[in-house]
């Protein structure tokens, strides 16, 4: 029987990619850029492939914060400062919090029947401020922060130090919930942990070498599917 969840925050709960193009426009804007389409989309691909290289452990949190932009304004010859503009857009991000679709209502149907905690990947600052604004801090018993605890998933150590801090845990009565497989996924299958991949896309078909153990498309099948899980 499952008694505990982990739920990944960033596209799992709270819309990044929504908050992430808000808070870069109104960056860009400040630095005197105009934020269009083609740069938005730029940059995130730049961004997400940086996370990736922080992931495995070849960039440090405050690098990738700044080398994204370094990059970005390289590749479309924006002579703006990246170091402005990284500063401008975390600011902007702490008061970005839009749910993914469906989110709140999983949470109201968690609530009470499982005890939950987040796990994410980002800056203590910003997520702390995102979580009161959104108003889903009430559902959760804890956040486990990367950027506060000094590890970030897939690492082991972070998953440590979350097990650490849960009261009585137990790792077959628990799950980690995540859209990505490159750090809830595989850091959850590297700790023993049941893997439930929430996977958006509907179009992937290539997993590559992680293998989920369940998936959902919607955040409403969780709570039939937590329900099975023995």
């Amino acid at each position: 029987m499952i008694t505990t969840v982990l739920l990944d925050l960033d596209d799992t709960i709270l819309d990044f990619h929504k908050a992430e193009k808000e808070a870069l426009k109104k960056a860009l804007q400040k630095v005197g850029v105009e934020p269009t389409e083609k740069l938005l989309a730029g940059y995130s691909e730049i961004n997400l492939a940086q996370w990736k290289k922080l992931e495995l452990g070849e960039l440090t949190q405050e690098e990738v914060k700044i080398s994204r932009y370094h990059i970005f304004f390289e590749k479309y010859g924006i002579t703006a400062s990246p170091e402005e503009t990284a500063k401008c857009y975390e600011q902007n991000l702490a008061y970005e919090h839009e749910k993914v679709d469906g989110a709140l209502e999983l949470l109201q149907k968690l609530h009470g029947k499982y005890r939950l905690y987040a796990a994410s990947n980002g800056t203590y600052e910003v997520q702390s401020r995102r979580i009161e604004e959104s108003g889903i801090k009430p559902y959760f018993e804890d956040f486990f922060i990367s950027k506060k605890i000094g590890y970030h998933k897939p690492d082991k150590k972070f998953f440590d130090y979350c097990f650490a801090h849960i009261p009585d845990f137990k790792l077959e009565e628990s799950v980690i919930v995540g859209d990505s497989l490159s750090s809830d996924i595989l850091g959850g299958k590297n700790v023993g942990l049941t893997t439930i991949w929430y996977q958006r896309d509907r179009n992937i078909t290539d997993h590559g070498a992680i293998h989920p153990d369940y998936r959902i498309f919607e955040l409403s099948e969780l709570p039939d599917l937590l329900k099975k899980l023995k």
